[in-house]
């Protein structure tokens, strides 16, 4: 059974904030639990309290991009879907279980919706998702090598890639530049698509994140085909046109 705080803690990434008000009534506790519960999860980094209820905590700006145009666009494109997307995908994971992340910024929604839960292995070429983890006791990170490409934290190349050949994961989350149903999953960086490429060969189920905005495009750099994804998880503004070519193919498709 789910812990008040977990469903707390959903509830905030799904929405971004949420009351005391409409806690206590949900669960059927007096304000004054809540407050407590807050709290608490407040003191583990979970949230931030506010007067009347909490926000959810998303990570100080990285100080070399805290004047970077470019980059604060980048980080708040689309977040509320970005951050469903990362929630459902959270949501897949048991506790105990080892899961690969790609870089991106669905992909690191994915991993800042496990910071509640316990006995979580991630290993990611990234910098950011590390950083973003390291005081929460039930999550552990692993960090591929590879050259640091700066435009959003990832380790690329063959020597990231080589990292992974010895490892087996339970799920692969992979951000992707693009999707298609005759071309598969591509990104624009083939030093990038190397790795995304050893996760999903060594993951047992393989699901690729991204916003709506990226279906029906080709990008130059092959991740996989179709057929090595089992499931596609998106936001609400896909429209049945858009995913009815993956489902006639047997790709799961989650819309949130």
């Amino acid at each position: 059974m789910q812990s008040r705080s977990e469903l707390i803690f959903r509830e905030l990434r799904r929405s971004g904030e949420v009351s005391v008000d409409s806690l206590a009534s949900l669960f059927n506790v007096t304000p004054m639990t809540i407050r407590r519960d807050l709290a608490d999860m407040e003191q583990r980094g979970l949230l931030r309290r506010t007067h009347g209820g909490a926000v959810a905590v998303e990570p100080m700006l990285y100080e070399p991009f805290r004047h970077d145009v470019k980059f604060q666009e980048q980080e708040q494109r689309h977040s509320e879907e970005k951050r469903r997307i990362g929630l459902a995908a959270a949501q897949l994971v048991n506790d105990g279980e080892t899961l690969a992340i790609s870089a991106g910024t669905t992909a690191t929604q994915v991993a800042r919706s496990l910071r509640n839960r316990d006995n979580i292995t991630i290993i990611t070429n990234t910098v950011n998702i590390p950083m973003e983890l390291s005081n929460q006791s039930g999550v552990s990170v692993q960090v591929t090598g590879g050259d640091l490409r700066g435009s959003w934290f990832s380790l690329v190349g063959q020597k990231a890639a080589d990292s992974l050949h010895d490892v087996f994961v339970d799920w692969a989350f992979i951000g992707v530049d693009g999707i298609d149903a005759e071309r598969g999953y591509t990104s624009h960086y083939p030093e990038e698509s190397v790795v995304n490429r050893a996760m999903v060969a060594h993951a047992r189920r393989k699901v690729v994140v991204t916003h709506h905005e990226k279906f029906g495009r080709i990008c130059k750099s092959l991740i996989c085909r179709l057929a090595e994804i089992d499931l596609i998880i998106t936001d609400s503004g896909a429209t049945d046109a858009m995913v009815a070519p993956y489902l006639e193919r047997g790709i799961g498709v989650k819309r949130v």
